[in-house]
């Protein structure tokens, strides 16, 4: 078995059960274009709460000296939305459909959604300080993610490893303009 390939949840518990089906190569190339079409309709909604509100808000307010450019942003997100579509991909392959993955699947969804909340919540409503709040249980529904995505493929899991981080500092910095502005 591959370090960082399956590590199915059904091998480590002992059970001889038969390994997760394979599906096809066109239906997997299909769920891989819808995995990716779900995050991207996710950061094109965010992004388009963000733009909006790029110039009559966020270029008005106290932001921190680590904050990048505003164009480091949507090369970093496009990045970090194509490993979270694929990763989940992985973990549907790994699982052998939707309903073996449902669980990890699930929290996927959740943290997408939390994901578009904070844009919502920062941008949208100019709410820092909500926004914080909301940023802290991303970062802690990205961690249960790759808990549950790890139950299914360590690479998917892995492949989560630097969203995580870029949603800490996220928060370290909406942090920051909260405490700013304030």
């Amino acid at each position: 078995m591959s370090g960082l390939d399956t590590g199915s949840s059904r091998a480590r518990s002992g059970h001889a059960t038969e390994p997760a089906q394979t599906p096809g190569v066109l239906l997997s190339i299909l769920m891989l274009f819808a995995f990716l079409g779900i995050v991207f309709a996710c950061a094109a909604a965010g992004a388009y709460v963000t733009t909006n509100n790029l110039e009559s808000w966020y270029e008005g307010i106290a932001k921190s000296e680590l904050t990048p450019a505003n164009w480091v942003f949507p090369i970093v997100w496009n990045f970090l939305f194509f490993l979270m579509g694929l990763s989940a991909w992985l973990v549907w392959r790994a699982a052998g459909g939707l309903n073996e993955a449902g669980l990890a699947l699930s929290v996927f969804a959740a943290q997408l959604m939390l994901n578009f909340g904070w844009s919502v919540i920062f941008f949208g409503l100019h709410m820092p300080g909500f926004a914080t709040l909301e940023i802290i249980v991303l970062d802690a529904a990205i961690v249960l993610t790759i808990w549950t995505f790890w139950q299914h493929s360590r690479l998917a899991a892995l492949l989560l490893v630097p969203y995580l981080l870029w949603c800490l500092f996220a928060a370290w910095l909406t942090a920051a303009v909260w405490m700013l502005n304030s």
